[in-house]
């Protein structure tokens, strides 16, 4: 396999987790997004959309979207329930990353770590940090009741919420509210297998 990878993007550091749990061996061809290396024809032959992580699951076949490759490689695996409430519980943390958590505290990080920020970007800066709180304050209410997110153990649910939640301070939004969330980021740093960020 081979994954088309951003080095500090927690969507593509997801997917290096997901495959070092399983210790999948892979080759990581790193991209720069900032340089215009998403937007060549030969990258958007692998990804319309123009965005990494990539995963080349076998020659000639692309699967772009961080947590649909999370879902493929867990495919079989304790991370990923074969079926019924437990494997919809998992989908909803995933889909809820995405739309709630992932647009807010990413999009954060990213501006604070990588733009310089003019008058109308700091002012949505504070906009998504707010909702980036909000959504460590629903984390904050899962983790108090339960040690994982889904299916009572370490499952996809918790590799996709952990990728940016752990990086949350980076993004002007601190942790030291989120007790529960701080307890479950060193479960997750403790689960054999684990690789950091900068990997």
């Amino acid at each position: 396999m081979r994954l088309f990878d951003m080095p500090d993007s927690g969507n593509c550091y997801k997917v290096r987790l997901m495959l070092a749990l399983l210790g999948r061996r892979f080759e990581r061809i790193v991209i720069d997004p900032d340089a215009g290396e998403t937007r060549t024809a030969e990258f958007l032959a692998l990804n319309p959309y123009g965005k990494v992580p990539v995963l080349e699951v076998s020659p000639g076949e692309f699967l772009p979207e961080s947590n649909a490759i999370l879902c493929h490689l867990a495919e079989g695996t304790p991370y990923l329930p074969a079926a019924g409430m437990d494997r919809a519980r998992v989908m909803q943390w995933l889909f809820w990353e995405q739309y709630s958590h992932e647009p807010n505290i990413a999009v954060a990080r990213h501006w604070l770590k990588h733009l310089e920020l003019d008058e109308a970007r700091r002012a949505e800066l504070a906009v998504r940090q707010e909702k980036g709180r909000a959504a460590l304050e629903a984390l904050e209410r899962r983790l108090t009741e339960a040690d994982w997110l889904a299916a009572g153990r370490f499952t996809t649910a918790d590799v996709a919420l952990f990728a940016y939640t752990h990086v949350a301070p980076e993004g002007g939004i601190g942790l030291n509210p989120f007790p529960a969330v701080r307890a479950w980021i060193a479960r997750v740093e403790d689960v054999p297998g684990f690789v950091p960020l900068s990997a």
